[in-house]
């Protein structure tokens, strides 16, 4: 008897597993109900074509398609895409040739169809207060606009170590936040300034404003070890002020490993999805909260099993920038570039 019984257990255990249904990521809306974010961009590289520009979209931001059949929406831009808007509607995109190169180019678009240049700023590097050390180097530069003191902010991480062949981590390690203000990103305030005052490798940082506070979300560049178990994970510092002082880092959010966050609010406006990336082209995560001071848990996505994919993303995307558009500028974008089935 108690062998039968124990079969009959294991066997509605197994039976249990087969059919259980993961409870949906929170943030969406009911059918039928407006969403307060109608729909999302995914401006993005890939891997086979590095550092040029890509679409997809959503309506739940949690499952993208792509656009233009997976071509370059254009050929002219490179850097690693994101966009803001500025006070007057028109978007700007920052991007750069490669890390070496000592210009920072800027786009503008009035519809995200059509891009233009705009502008070029070409930063005194050892000029920066602190940092006379910096190398020739200007990776992912990223671009923010600040409501309450109309200004953009534009980062960039820079290093100030080469590598080695014994150490080529030392590198990345000397990784530092920069950035630049600017009211009209034609002319820039003074030459670059530290964003934070940490003694460890930061990049692909970014800054928000919500919950009555700045955050920064950033990529710990630290090379994990016994001794610095944070390295390469995703990690938000919160400021009261624009360009800080940021403190009260966050322990990891997502696993190590990863890099390039992204973050957008839920449709219903309740919740965050926080983005990263799996490198070099592996797999993209997906952290979910109600603030963004935490607490953040994961969700089961991006692994093309239908039955355990609560996001999903087209293969092979690399990173870039989310953000939250209006429905009748995704249907323009539908219009113009298509969307993959």
């Amino acid at each position: 008897m108690k062998v039968f019984t124990s079969l009959m257990l294991a066997a509605a255990l197994i039976g249990g597993v087969a059919v259980a249904k993961q409870p949906d990521p929170p943030g969406q809306v009911p059918a039928g109900t407006k969403p307060v974010n109608e729909a999302y961009l995914f401006a993005h590289m890939t891997h086979a074509d590095y550092g040029r520009l890509y679409y997809s979209v959503s309506t739940d931001g949690l499952h993208w398609r792509r656009l233009n059949r997976g071509k370059r929406i254009t050929d002219d831009y490179r850097g690693h895409p994101d966009i803001a808007q500025g006070p007057d509607g028109t978007y700007y995109i920052a991007g750069n040739e490669n890390d070496a190169s000592p210009t920072i180019n800027i786009w503008s678009s009035r519809d995200l169809i059509e891009w233009k240049r705009f502008s070029t700023y070409d930063p005194d590097l050892k000029a920066t207060p602190g940092y006379s050390q910096a190398l020739q180097r200007i990776g992912a530069p990223k671009l923010y606009f600040d409501e309450p003191s109309k200004q953009f902010v534009m980062s960039w991480h820079t290093p100030h170590l080469e590598g080695t062949p014994e150490d080529g981590e030392r590198y990345w390690a000397s990784q530092r936040t920069l950035y630049v203000t600017s009211r009209d990103l034609k002319t820039f305030a003074g030459p670059p300034k530290r964003l934070f005052d940490w003694d460890m490798g930061t990049i692909d940082v970014f800054v928000r404003k919500a919950e009555g506070k700045y955050w920064a979300v950033i990529k710990d560049e630290t090379y994990p070890t016994l001794d610095w178990v944070t390295g390469k994970t995703i990690r938000i510092a919160q400021a009261d002020s624009l360009l800080g002082p940021y403190k009260d880092l966050s322990a990891p959010i997502s696993p190590n490993f990863r890099e390039a966050p992204m973050l957008i609010p839920s449709p219903d406006g309740r919740v965050w999805y926080l983005y990263y990336e799996q490198y070099p082209g592996v797999s993209y995560g997906l952290s979910v909260s109600r603030s963004l001071a935490g607490p953040w848990y994961q969700v089961s996505g991006y692994t093309f099993f239908e039955d355990w994919d609560k996001y999903s993303l087209p293969a092979k995307v690399r990173h870039g920038a989310m953000m939250v558009i209006p429905r009748k500028r995704l249907d323009a974008l539908v219009e113009r570039f298509g969307i993959e089935k």
